[in-house]
């Protein structure tokens, strides 16, 4: 069957060492009717339910998150993830990237109640429960009747989740579990009707996940809400078990398979967050660029000053690169999904293995877009100046909101982490040859290089060469990596932070380009000229992150030489034979926003 799928559908990963073409990425000018009409009804919610009344959410109305997620229940909004037959609308990956984009951008608050329902909440029924247990709570949860949550870090188990405490312990009768322990940090705790809960029974290796409804008559308790620094509104609350009785037909799906189903909700979770995180930076965009038009200092608009003209621009940046890489990759995911079903496999293991597919890739994408919201945010705050700060605008909670994302479904130091180590584990697997290509890379090194003048007279011709030698300098610093360190490679964690910055930058730029390249062959380059802009932007940034982690990983692991002959590497790797002139592409797109008035791309 993989075989099959090989010969349609790129695997995970292999984005590193295959030549994509624009044509056979998906893109947001790609949407369909039915997906533009889903976008504009939940923009319609958003604005009406959530916008108007950000007040609420910021003085911890948590009845108001919780009546608007059934509003969002009643329309349907619960359960696009969710088969047809259990209550949902059945919507493809992508569509349910779509509404999870545009239902999270208003506020933090909703979105992490929204996010932890439909995903960490539902999911995993949806996805490991029996046929008796997707009957009974599916619907219900799909519906906004009840809301679900999902109880896994403890206070000595956060990322190292599988060392939880929490215990379950058979009955005499073998009718239940008796569970007991302490977990933290459960989202919507304070209004759900039902929990995931990991326990471990006995002395076993691995942790098995329960679902437990809520009741506190069964031993359930709860601690007031969390003060936190975002998402105010979120119901966030300690919970704790105290010999809460579980019927054994309430186990989801094996005994100690608890740490899979952990796993692989966070790998929907993470590129879901990195969709929850997009509109939030059009919004805070959106809003920046209005106000720099309105804020009139030394008789003019700010927006006319270059270095808030700048500011927008890498604002805007960012929120189309981080587009670009998360349709990409939703679109993959819904392929593989697609040819699984056709060769027969259910819809549960096809979407499961679907997204574990491309695992790397969502943790990519969440690393890569929870710090450009950040970073987005901040920018807010910046071109606001004083009045940035205060409550009276929307730019400090947009903020503090953000701050959350990165430690959400595994810190961005763990994802960055993965991303390689899977990576690593995919080539040993030989899903992904990295290798071959890492050898090649060797003997061109050792080889003379040309000095022909290369005919780059085409749209993105340089840029294609780029990114094809940024992947060389991911591959030359990976491949020695491995080489000198083998196994122990997890234990040099500062260079697989470095190598991961790489990838991160190879996939979100290349997402980028094809994105824009697919966009002028459609509609001209003379009517795209600020989206070709961005990709020459974000593109130019990208290098010059390469080419620093790429340093600082060559020094950590190579020394007389065989340092030398890879820092030549990687200056050839990372040279433009025509730099762009950075300040004329900011100002082109800044132009546009201001003239605009809003993220328009």
């Amino acid at each position: 069957m993989a075989d099959t799928i090989e010969k349609n559908v790129t695997r995970g990963g292999q984005f590193l060492v295959k030549e994509t073409k624009c044509e056979d990425i998906f893109t947001p000018e790609d949407f369909s009717e039915e997906q533009l009409m889903m976008r504009d009804s939940v923009k319609e919610f958003v604005d009406k339910e959530l916008w108007a009344h950000k007040d609420r959410f910021e003085k911890k109305d948590y009845a108001y998150t919780e009546s608007s997620m059934r509003k969002a229940g009643e329309l349907g909004l619960l359960g696009v993830a969710v088969p047809e037959e259990y209550g949902g609308l059945g919507m493809g990956f992508v569509s349910t990237m779509l509404v999870c984009d545009y239902i999270s951008g208003a506020t933090g608050s909703f979105s992490t109640a929204f996010g932890a329902h439909t995903g960490i909440g539902t999911m995993p029924i949806t996805l490991y429960g029996s046929e008796e247990q997707k009957k009974k709570y599916v619907p219900l949860l799909a519906s906004g009747e009840w809301f679900g949550a999902y109880c896994l870090t403890e206070p000595g188990a956060g990322s190292d989740a599988n060392s939880g405490k929490t215990k379950a312990v058979l009955s005499e009768d073998g009718k239940h579990y008796s569970i007991t322990g302490q977990k933290m940090w459960i989202s919507n705790a304070g209004f759900c009707s039902v929990f995931i809960v990991f326990a471990r029974i006995g002395d076993d290796k691995n942790i098995t996940g329960f679902i437990v409804e809520n009741d506190p008559a069964n031993g359930i308790s709860m601690n007031e809400e969390e003060h936190k620094l975002g998402i105010r509104a979120s119901s966030t609350r300690q919970v704790f078990f105290n010999e809460t009785k579980v019927p054994v037909e309430n186990m989801l799906s094996e005994r100690g398979n608890g740490f899979k189903i952990a796993m692989n909700a966070l790998n929907v979770g993470r590129i879901k967050l990195a969709a929850a995180c997009l509109d939030a930076q059009r919004r805070v965009t959106s809003g920046a660029v209005k106000y720099a038009n309105e804020r009139i200092q030394f008789n003019t608009s700010i927006s006319s000053f270059g270095a808030i003209r700048s500011k927008l621009a890498e604002m805007a940046t960012n929120a189309y690169a981080g587009e670009s890489a998360s349709y990409r990759a939703a679109k993959d995911i819904e392929d593989r999904i697609a040819a699984r079903e056709a060769e027969g496999t259910s819809h549960q293991e096809a979407e499961l293995k679907g997204v574990e597919e491309y695992a790397i890739e969502c943790s990519i994408l969440k690393v890569a877009v929870s710090e450009d919201v950040q970073n987005c945010s901040d920018e807010g705050i910046q071109v606001f100046g004083g009045m940035g700060f205060s409550e009276d605008t929307p730019m400090e909670s947009a903020w503090r909101d953000a701050r959350i994302a990165r430690i959400y479904e595994g810190t961005n130091e763990i994802n960055r982490m993965l991303s390689v180590g899977m990576l690593i584990k995919k080539a040993m697997k030989g899903h992904v040859d990295l290798l071959g290509p890492a050898m090649k890379v060797q003997e061109e090194l050792m080889g003379i290089p040309s000095f022909d003048t290369p005919d780059f007279s085409e749209l993105f011709s340089e840029e294609k060469v780029i990114v094809a030698n940024l992947k060389k300098v991911f591959l030359m610093v990976a491949g020695s990596a491995v080489q000198k360190y083998g196994p122990e490679l997890d234990s040099h964690q500062q260079l697989l932070m470095a190598a991961a910055d790489i990838l991160i930058e190879i996939y979100m730029a290349e997402s980028t380009i094809l994105r824009t390249e697919k966009l002028a062959k459609a509609q001209g380059e003379d009517k795209v000229q600020e989206q070709i802009a961005m990709a020459k932007l974000y593109l130019y940034k990208a290098v010059d992150i390469v080419n620093l982690r790429g340093k600082e990983g060559i020094a950590s692991f190579s020394e007389g030489d065989e340092q030398r002959m890879m820092l030549m590497g990687l200056k050839r790797f990372t040279k433009y034979t025509n730099l762009p002139n950075v300040v004329a592409l900011r100002e082109k797109i800044a132009e546009k926003l201001v003239a605009e008035n809003s993220y328009c791309f």
